[in-house]
């Protein structure tokens, strides 16, 4: 038979909770905010060393002087994702601000194609340097559905540049493709 113990002996022996020691905790917090900053500053110091690699690409040109006065093409308002070197999707060109991602109005006449990125810096692509434009469903770092960006790839200096584009219709990119595709064709034998 099992002998039963006294309340007052079980009362006796039980403790109390552990107090917290704030110091230790706070130590740690500390220590992962730390590490947390010393991560940041390293990918900081890498997109800075990534941009002084491509110093050596031609400033973007500006919007040339009549251009508004043309007809557009065609518009676009969407997303800017990234540009990359052509057909390398995922290594970024950061240099003169292409690796900013950002809200875009694309358009394109018989000049070119203007883009316009708000709370970023702006280019023009003179038409002699467009080569082509497709569907793709990666770019450095954004991956969407299967031809859910529009990537339009141009010559700047020695270097072919694929520029990715996400229209907020989506259904406008083969529209974009199709023009494009005879606008550079008619350039064929010029700026091959």
């Amino acid at each position: 038979m099992t002998k039963l113990t006294p309340l007052y002996q079980l009362a006796a022996e039980q403790k109390s909770a552990a107090v917290t020691d704030w110091s230790a905790r706070i130590s740690w917090v500390v220590g992962i905010l730390v590490f947390v900053a010393f991560v940041y500053w390293l990918m900081r110091q890498g997109w800075k060393w990534r941009g002084s690699l491509q110093s050596d690409l031609p400033e973007l040109a500006a919007t040339p002087e009549g251009f508004a006065d043309g007809a557009p093409l065609l518009k676009l308002s969407g997303r800017y994702h990234g540009s990359t070197t052509a057909g390398q999707w995922l290594d970024r060109i950061v240099a003169h601000g292409l690796g900013t991602r950002s809200r875009v109005e694309l358009t394109l006449t018989d000049q070119g194609l203007d883009v316009v990125r708000p709370g970023a810096n702006g280019f023009f692509v003179p038409a002699a340097a467009l080569r082509e434009a497709r569907h793709e469903r990666a770019i450095a770092g954004k991956v969407l559905p299967e031809g859910g960006l529009l990537v339009i790839t141009w010559a700047h200096g020695d270097k072919l540049i694929d520029s990715g584009f996400r229209a907020d219709q989506a259904a406008g990119h083969q529209a974009w493709i199709d023009t494009l595709t005879s606008l550079t064709s008619t350039t064929e034998g010029t700026a091959r």
